[in-house]
């Protein structure tokens, strides 16, 4: 089954196309994405309208490139994919339609993805994936979750952000240290130049049981320690290692806790912020000691993008799941209440 996927939740237009008769990291045939971060990054961030117009702009010719570039025909596809939520509700709405009107006009079967379980899925497209049951950690600059996943369908939430997701407190805490948007990868970048050790911030909510994540407080100590500072280079870089630090640990304290909650030894991560370097090596160290395994996507599919869907897409295709000629999206999903594939 070959399988277009649109992704347009928010400010990247991700279009790709999944074959599953090559199944793994071999079935993606091809894919291309265009962020919109040159668009927004006078605004420090997201503008909703124009994000919704931008994708307007650029998914089709994005459609066009990427059957150029599997070497297929609109008519040679199966089935077709999108994101339906959540998201920004406009930038939805045009995925959505063209997809929808795709599948209308080749007379194939569409189905909406859930975007998170789109990222959650995204580590299973490699070759040798692990198998449910296993622990997932879903963070992004919208969402920091940890999920137990049963079988693919079956999705319990074990813990989440109570305020910022890890992501965006990564863009606000580069912003308020002057960093250029989009800020989270600059301040992760910056992090590899300072001195462990120097600022130590806290380690939110790890000290009391619970698998629930808060990020506002440790941008709060990083404000302070920067407005405190002597503001040069060498300290920006510094404050910067203690921030990323101090995050990495959460993340692997509360990781290891929800294994040990749920009997697992089996980790995946997914999101824009499972490409960061640290986060990736600190995991890495904590599976092999608990004799487990940890899987990651293949950085490039850590951030939104369509090859995810499509994977996602086909998979819920296969087990016959369909949406009907309207046209929904849901700006706000519990993807507990998706149904088993």
């Amino acid at each position: 089954m070959k399988v277009l996927g649109i992704e347009s939740s928010c400010d990247e237009t991700g279009v790709a196309v999944y074959d599953t008769a090559l199944g793994g990291a071999r079935g993606l045939v091809a894919q291309a994405i265009y962020s919109q971060i040159a668009l927004h990054a006078q605004y420090g961030g997201v503008v909703p309208e124009l994000a919704s117009r931008d994708h307007v702009r650029k998914t089709l010719p994005l459609v066009h490139q990427t059957l150029d570039e599997a070497g297929i025909a609109p008519g040679d596809l199966d089935g077709v994919a999108y994101t339906a939520g959540p998201g920004l509700v406009g930038a939805l709405l045009v995925g959505a339609g063209v997809a929808r009107s795709l599948a209308w006009a080749l007379d194939i079967p569409a189905v909406g993805v859930h975007h998170m379980e789109g990222h959650l899925l995204a580590p299973l497209m490699q070759d040798d994936p692990p198998e449910p049951p296993f622990v997932a950690l879903l963070v992004s600059g919208g969402h920091t979750q940890l999920v137990h996943v049963e079988a693919i369908g079956h999705y319990r939430l074990l813990g989440e952000t109570l305020d910022d997701a890890a992501g965006e407190a990564f863009d606000k805490t580069a912003k308020l240290m002057g960093l250029p948007y989009p800020g989270g990868p600059q301040l992760a970048a910056l992090a590899e130049q300072g001195v462990p050790g120097r600022f130590r911030f806290s380690r939110p909510m790890t000290d009391r049981p619970g698998l629930d994540f808060s990020f506002s407080g440790l941008k709060t100590q990083v404000l302070l320690a920067w407005r405190d500072s002597d503001q040069s280079d060498a300290t920006r870089a510094d404050i910067a290692r203690g921030f990323e630090d101090a995050v990495v640990d959460t993340l692997a304290i509360k990781c290891e806790r929800a294994l040990e909650s749920v009997g697992c030894n089996t980790l995946i991560v997914a999101g824009g912020v499972g490409a960061n370097r640290r986060l990736r090596e600190r995991l890495q160290v904590m599976a092999s000691k608990r004799r487990g395994r940890v899987a990651f996507p293949p950085p490039a599919l850590c951030t939104d993008n369509g090859a995810m869907i499509a994977f996602a897409g086909a998979l819920r295709l296969e087990a016959g799941q369909r949406q009907g000629l309207e046209i929904n999206v849901v700006p706000r999903w519990d993807m507990a209440t998706l149904p088993a594939v």
